[in-house]
């Protein structure tokens, strides 16, 4: 039984059409600004699926306001599938008086939710600070099902050493050869990439992070890839959170540019919904 926020309203006839049964949520806003929310039917287990990409805040105050909605039905597990969770980024302090804000957001949502599932969580050892059961879903399978037939026989990259395990995964579920860009800094303005270990002249070539926002990254690998010969140069990652005209600057420089719908985009191709269902 799911409830859908109004951050995943994206995703629900997707999961409508593959047998999720969805309960009626009426979510609206108070000429103040404050957000009402209403849950029509009740079970003994229930899903929530929100995903908060911006407005971050107000989708995370939905999230806590469905569960206590839910809890207030009678609900007696309740479990949060949150495709994109905001503030997982800020993850240490940098500066002295800053919280660890992902650490916040964790600790409000163990006061509803027994489980919490995630998508590419950015730093997956801060799922600790969730008191139940805390899962980091991995989205390679469905991004490798994607880009199977298009890559052939090429060659994952990550775009650097951190993004490794990510396209291993991708390319052990194909049958390739991986490896990762190597970075060194020439100046305080210049940043060198190549790829590490791999040749890829005549090779089609995917590059897969878990989050693309101003895709400037991505833009200098495809570029030092079409120098060193590669063949087509396709882009994938879990949460598009693009920058004013990323997707054109991305889409420009590869030959497809595809993430999924964690976060809905035009470049939204790869579906997490049956990742969801599976669960």
């Amino acid at each position: 039984m799911f409830v859908i926020g109004s951050g995943a309203k994206h995703l629900e006839d997707e999961i409508k059409a593959l047998g999720g049964e969805v309960l009626d949520a009426e979510i609206k806003r108070f000429p103040d600004g404050e957000k009402y929310v209403r849950i029509m039917g009740s079970s003994k287990n229930v899903t929530v699926v929100q995903s908060t990409f911006a407005p971050q805040d107000e989708h995370l105050i939905e999230l806590i306001l469905m569960a206590d909605a839910l809890r207030e039905r009678g609900v007696q597990k309740l479990r949060a599938v949150v495709p994109y969770l905001a503030y997982s980024r800020q993850d240490r302090v940098t500066k002295d008086g800053e919280p660890v804000s992902v650490r916040a957001v964790m600790r409000a949502l163990s006061v509803y939710y027994d489980e919490l599932y995630v998508f590419d969580l950015h730093n997956p050892e801060t799922l600790r600070f969730f008191q139940g059961k805390a899962v980091n879903l991995s989205p390679a399978g469905v991004i490798a099902d994607y880009f199977g037939e298009k890559l052939g026989e090429g060659v994952v990259l990550a775009p650097d050493k951190g993004a490794l395990e990510r396209a291993r995964v991708v390319a052990e579920r194909l049958g390739l050869e991986y490896s990762h860009f190597h970075k060194v800094r020439i100046s305080p303005t210049e940043v060198q990439m190549k790829p590490v270990n791999v040749d890829v002249r005549g090779k089609n070539v995917l590059i897969v992070d878990d989050i693309i926002s101003t895709g400037g990254t991505m833009i200098r690998a495809a570029n030092l890839l079409r120098e060193m010969g590669a063949g087509k140069v396709f882009v994938a990652a879990t949460h598009g959170v693009f920058a004013e005209g990323a997707i054109e600057r991305v889409s420009k420089a590869v030959d497809e540019l595809a993430v999924t719908n964690t976060i809905p985009t035009p470049v939204s191709k790869i579906s997490v919904v049956p990742e969801i269902l599976g669960l």
